[in-house]
């Protein structure tokens, strides 16, 4: 392909062969290096893509790494509450026949106790744990080690101290602990 103003200025005597072949090499040269030019910007885009994908999916890698490694260890702390509770229950038989009502998750739970158990969990030295949905009794020490490891899991009763009014007509009155109603 020829350009017609080179051919104009040939034939015009303004210009020379060479001179023709020269312009058309350098202009064939800029051309090519702008092609280069936009290949290399191109890879360079893909590269920097390639690149925040790649940070993003270990991102994420990470993100999900850290929720499977947290879940593990509350599947085994739980794993090692029940084996705690399990070896540390005390057995409640036949003669369990009183209903003992509590509070666990803001609702009203029961369990069957005697009269000594009965007497020991107001005392603070017995407490209640849930495992796999049941309550089971347990020493007061077994308790708050469950506590710290999970404190949904353990109900503990301390023994209030309630500070008498000097006003209150009904001091000398003292409420029994074992009143039923």
């Amino acid at each position: 392909m020829s350009n017609p103003f080179q051919d104009q200025f040939l034939k015009a005597g303004l210009v020379n062969k060479q001179q023709v072949q020269k312009a058309q090499q350098s202009k064939n040269k800029k051309k090519k290096e702008q092609r280069n030019n936009k290949k290399i910007q191109v890879v360079d885009e893909v590269k920097i893509e390639a690149q925040k994908a790649a940070a993003e999916k270990a991102a994420r890698d990470k993100e999900l790494n850290q929720k499977k490694q947290e879940q593990a260890r509350q599947k085994a702390t739980s794993a090692e509450i029940d084996q705690l509770i399990k070896a540390n229950r005390i057995e409640r038989d036949q003669n369990c026949d009183i209903v003992y009502n509590f509070e666990h998750q803001k609702k009203v739970k029961r369990i069957y106790v005697n009269e000594d158990m009965q007497k020991q969990i107001v005392q603070g030295k017995l407490g209640i744990a849930r495992i796999t949905g049941q309550y089971e009794l347990i020493p007061k020490a077994i308790a708050e080690k469950i506590q710290q490891r999970n404190e949904k899991r353990v109900i503990l009763f301390t023994e209030e101290k309630q500070e008498v009014d000097a006003n209150d007509p009904y001091a000398d009155h003292q409420i029994p602990d074992d009143l039923m109603w």
